[in-house]
C-alpha cells in the first residue's frame, strides 16, 4: 500500500480552490476540504487555524495568480498600451474564474497575511501608470478608477448582470479608451 501524500497549507488552498470554482465560495467548509484532500476535519488545523485564515490564504493565492497575469500582460508595453492590456487581463482573468475572483480580497492592505501580495499586486498597476506622471494621491486615485472600471464591469458580467444585447466587448473597450484619455488629460 503507497503512503498518502503529506497534506501541506499549499495543497490545503489547492483543494480549497478547486472547491470555489465548482461550487463558489459559499460551498467553502473546513469539512468539504477535508474530504476533497482525504483527511479529517482536524487535520487541517495543522495547516490553517480557521476557514478565516484559509479564506485569507486563498486571498493570497488569488492576488498572486492575478499579479503574474497582469505582470505578464504588460511586460514589454508600455503607456496606453500597458494599461489597455492590464484592463483587458484583468477581465479576462474574472471571465475564466468568477468563483475564483469573488475569493479575492477587496482590502488586502490590512491583512498582515495578504500584505504582501496586496502590495506585490498594487506595485504592478502603479508601474503600469508610472509613465503617465502620476505620483502620491494621483496615483492612488488612478489606480482605484482602473480598479472600478475593471472590477466592476467584470462582476456585473460574470453575474449576468448585462442582459442588453449589445455588445459587452465594445463597452468595455469604450470604458478603456475613456479611462486612457482621463490618464492623458492628467499627465
Amino acid at each position: 500500500m503507497s503512503a498518502r501524500p503529506r497534506l501541506t497549507t499549499a495543497k490545503v488552498v489547492d483543494a480549497a480552490l478547486e472547491l470555489i470554482d465548482e461550487q463558489g465560495a459559499d460551498g467553502l467548509t473546513l469539512s468539504a476540504v477535508a474530504a476533497r484532500t482525504g483527511v479529517a476535519t482536524p487535520s487541517l488545523y495543522k495547516h490553517v487555524a480557521s476557514l478565516g485564515e484559509l479564506r485569507a490564504h486563498i486571498g493570497v493565492r488569488v492576488l498572486e495568480e492575478m499579479t503574474d497575469r497582469f505582470t505578464g500582460a504588460v511586460l514589454g508595453r508600455a503607456g496606453d498600451d500597458a494599461v489597455s492590456a492590464l484592463l483587458h487581463a484583468y477581465r479576462s482573468y474574472v471571465r475564466e474564474h468568477p468563483n475564483r475572483y469573488a475569493a479575492a480580497p477587496m482590502d488586502p492592505l490590512h491583512n498582515d497575511l495578504q500584505l504582501a501580495a496586496g502590495t506585490k499586486f498594487m506595485e504592478v498597476v502603479l508601474a503600469t501608470l508610472r509613465q503617465y506622471g502620476l505620483e502620491g494621491s494621483d496615483a492612488i486615485h488612478a489606480t482605484r478608477r482602473l480598479r472600478v472600471i475593471a472590477h466592476g464591469f467584470a462582476s456585473i458580467e460574470s453575474s449576468g448582470g448585462f442582459g442588453l444585447p449589445e455588445g459587452l466587448d465594445d463597452t468595455y473597450d469604450q470604458l478603456v479608451r475613456m479611462y486612457l484619455t482621463d490618464l492623458r488629460g492628467q499627465s
